[in-house]
């Protein structure tokens, strides 16, 4: 059977595609939890449009994203860390640190984005990649220093 899938089915294809797929499949599966309809003259030009919209979309959400990523990419960032007698940190620097000192310099950037190739665990400076949509990755230095001490 001939359909149009209207979402990403793994192992089938994207959202969008004419796939012929096994007529049990179809009317089992794909059509009843709406994954997909019958490719129909009308369906089919309907689907090519909707494919161009959305390459068109994806198209334009990833020159955004590169404009984000240049604009980040170098920054270097400071991390405050409370520390003992030695300057040893309490705590090692979470990615939640990172990401919330990161908003605090303007940049929209979620906890689960920032990858550490191993725990920040002392004062200094270190990379850190953050990932962004697309498979858009960019390196930031994160500073950590002591936090300063009331006494």
């Amino acid at each position: 059977m001939k359909v149009i899938l209207l979402a990403d089915v793994e192992k089938v294809g994207k959202k969008f595609e004419i796939k012929n797929v096994a007529d049990g499949y179809a009317k089992n599966f794909l059509l009843p939890k709406k994954l997909a309809q019958p490719a129909t003259k009308n369906a089919e030009a309907w689907a090519k449009t909707q494919a161009e919209i959305a390459a068109k979309a994806t198209e334009a959400d990833l020159k955004r994203y590169q404009e984000i990523a240049s604009s980040m990419d170098g920054q270097e960032i400071t991390v405050k860390m409370k520390t003992g007698e030695q300057d040893q940190l309490f705590e090692s620097v979470s990615n939640q640190k990172v990401a919330e000192a990161m908003k605090a310099a303007g940049f929209d950037v979620q906890k689960d984005q920032v990858k550490f190739d191993e725990p920040l665990k002392e004062l200094g400076v270190f990379p850190v990649k953050i990932s962004l949509p697309h498979n858009l990755e960019v390196q930031i230095k994160v500073e950590v220093i002591a936090e300063s001490k009331k006494e």
